[in-house]
């Protein structure tokens, strides 16, 4: 048997597993279907970042508000599973991005600001190429992950002990 692995977010990771295409999906976005099983895996924390160029990233602390006269970059749905949700954004004026690689090029660029997982920006964050946002309007957040899988056909040994194992380090 061949690994594929695809590379979704959001809603589009549901839709993979509720259609057949894969076996298990890692997501954190609630898009919850019938007879899709959810079992946590763990976590990340998201932090507001912009490069050390962009306005937002000059001062420690910023009136209410100041985010939305900015261009947020906010990570976009290719399913239509969470259609018309929006997640942490605050920014009037947003670009649409359906990767956190490219959302993460374009910070580094100074293009925008945005919510990023602490794990993909700590060395940028610990060699100055992007600032954390002190933002009044942000109440922080933990984006929980899940493993799914459809209920009509259990993960199979190899992707049963990756859930158990993905779930222990979690523990």
């Amino acid at each position: 048997m061949t690994l594929r692995l695809y590379v979704e977010a959001l809603g589009a990771v549901t839709q993979l597993v509720h259609s057949g295409i894969a076996d298990i999906g890692i997501s954190g976005v609630d898009a919850t279907l019938p007879g899709i099983e959810r079992i946590k895996v763990g976590g990340v924390e998201l932090i507001p970042v912009a490069a050390p160029s962009h306005p937002l990233a000059a001062g420690r602390a910023h009136a209410p508000g100041a985010a939305r006269n900015f261009v947020q970059l906010v990570l976009t749905d290719r399913s239509t599973l969470t259609e018309g949700r929006d997640f942490s954004v605050i920014g009037v004026r947003t670009w649409r991005l359906a990767d956190l690689g490219s959302k993460h090029a374009l910070l580094l660029a100074g293009i925008g600001w945005g919510n990023m997982p602490e794990p993909m920006v700590h060395d940028d964050l610990a060699t100055g190429r992007l600032k954390r946002l002190d933002l009044p309007e942000w109440l922080g957040g933990f984006y929980a992950l899940h493993a799914i899988h459809r209920t009509d056909t259990p993960p199979g040994p190899a992707a049963a002990w990756l859930i158990r194992h993905f779930s222990q380090q979690a523990a």
